[in-house]
């Protein structure tokens, strides 16, 4: 039984198979065909949905979401909106309002989606001026971009729609507003829900502890493990496989933690890089630039660091990034736990230091100490919300003009992330000269012996990845020159990119 609310009307829903999505429970369903189908991978937006949850305080909190990718059992306890439940009887919703005087759709296909991720920054506003959405600023462009990123127009030119986004902020709140949000009970109601239905749905399992996960992966032995579906769902979609049997771990509390301790930040697994952009704005700022180029908001809303890792794909962007941190990553079986550093987690090609009944509980982040220095950039065809051809992630201090403690990590450049030793080991001790990058360059070629593939040849990857480290030396020397040497000290980048770091 999945108990959810639809455009603010509460609805029950017994023996769905385990591997249905969102988009297909509303479109085939719910008769809700509004919402469309583009991609089916989450990468262009036509299939967007907003996501509303209880916030604590009274109130429902929306995100927007990928429906094609979502499992329509993730619905529980939530409401789910859709294009359909905008508007006041005859009065358009802000968002749809402005997108029709604005003349920001043609063929209309994508229109839905654009508009659900303008409901959600609609939302996100009023909630911040307490209603009072004429009275706020323009939209930044970095907020534009970050709200509406994950939205593909193949038609009608983004400038209208920019447009629209700005002028919904005047059209009357209290005038445009659903008919839904007249329930001042519906987040209580909401919320409820969440605990109506029993926490194994027929082949979908939800446990709330590490202890159910355990026994149910005992009982259950076939069934994949589920938690934002960003990359699971793509082999139901691109590759029309069947998932019978999934087991959720978003409900498991020790996978949710998000806590800063004396030594660094611990990360449950289950949490979303949503959850994690505020933290890493403040710590580990270059991260915290580099989910822009990674993913867009729908899909920053559902997809975790935890699963990032143990997909263990060579061309993931979060692992790079941890090798440099010197990050240690808590496994747990029924057995107990243990931690290991990230380094030596991955194996071979998709292939880990899990055990048979482990799981990975947490990822440790060292904070970075005074001085020390983290630049992450990536290399790809699109320049947001596409796979890696190369990344380097770096990690060093400069002490009496020499590099310390050097770590260059990189993903794509081999069958797993890792780090770059024999570079690192021409770097340690040296000043960032060129005859010192130079021999770190030349130790490069023996570190890796990249593959050819569609998105970048084994000589494109090596001298994109040397590349790279002259950028880290022309970095380093400005940051030198300009007195920045302490974490979260803004220089001169070296080059015009709104996303380098």
């Amino acid at each position: 039984m999945i108990d959810f609310h639809f455009n603010g009307e509460p609805h029950s829903l017994a023996g769905l198979p385990a591997d249905i999505s969102v988009l297909e429970l509303l479109r085939l369903r719910l008769g809700a065909t509004g919402t469309k189908e583009g991609c089916a991978s989450g990468d262009c937006g036509a299939c967007t949905v907003a996501i509303g949850e209880p916030d604590g305080h009274g109130g429902l909190r929306y995100h927007n979401a990928n429906a094609c990718i979502l499992p329509a059992h993730q619905l529980k306890g939530r409401h789910l909106v859709t294009v359909e439940g905008l508007a006041r009887g005859d009065a358009l919703h802000p968002a749809q309002a402005a997108m029709v005087d604005c003349h920001a759709s043609q063929c209309g296909f994508c229109t839905p989606g654009i508009v659900m991720s303008l409901f959600t920054l609609y939302e996100a506003s009023s909630h911040e001026s307490g209603g009072q959405t004429a009275t706020l600023a323009p939209y930044s462009q970095a907020r534009l971009e970050a709200a509406l990123g994950g939205n593909l127009c193949r038609c009608t030119g983004y400038r209208p729609i920019r447009d629209a986004a700005q002028a919904m902020l005047a059209y009357p709140a209290d005038q445009h507003r659903p008919t839904w949000t007249d329930n001042q009970q519906l987040s209580d109601q909401v919320a409820a829900s969440h605990q109506e239905d029993p926490a194994d749905d027929g082949h979908y399992h939800r446990p709330n502890h590490l202890a159910e996960l355990f026994a149910l992966r005992r009982d259950h032995p076939s069934a994949r493990l589920v938690a934002g579906a960003t990359d699971l769902w793509l082999e139901r979609t691109q590759q029309l496989k069947e998932l019978p049997e999934l087991i959720d771990l978003c409900n498991l509390a020790e996978l949710q933690v998000l806590e800063e301790h004396d030594q660094g930040l611990h990360i449950g697994a289950a949490v979303t890089y949503a959850r994690l952009e505020p933290v890493f704005e403040t710590h580990f700022p270059a991260f915290a630039r580099l989910l822009h180029r990674f993913a867009s908001s729908q899909i920053r809303h559902r997809a975790t660091l935890g699963g990032n890792v143990a997909n263990a794909s060579p061309i993931g962007d979060g692992p790079p990034v941890l090798l440099a941190l010197d990050a240690s990553l808590l496994l747990e079986s029924p057995e107990g736990a243990r931690e290991m550093p990230a380094q030596d987690f991955f194996l071979d090609y998709r292939q880990t230091a899990l055990g048979a009944q482990e799981v990975l509980r947490e990822i440790r982040l060292p904070w970075l100490t005074e001085g020390r220095q983290l630049k992450v950039w990536k290399l790809s065809k699109r320049r947001e919300d596409d796979i890696s051809a190369v990344l380097g992630a770096f990690s060093w201090q400069l002490e009496d003009g020499r590099l310390r403690d050097v770590r260059l990590a990189f993903g794509g450049m081999a069958a797993i992330p890792a780090r770059a030793r024999g570079a690192e080991t021409a770097l340690e001790g040296q000043p960032p000269s060129e005859a010192a990058f130079a021999a770190a360059k030349q130790a490069l070629d023996d570190d890796f012996q990249p593959l050819s593939d569609v998105r970048g040849s084994s000589a494109y990857r090596r001298l994109a990845a040397a590349n790279l480290l002259e950028r880290l030396r022309l970095k380093i020397v400005t940051d030198t020159s300009q007195g920045a040497n302490t974490p979260n000290t803004p220089a001169m980048e070296v080059m015009l990119d709104a996303y380098a770091d």
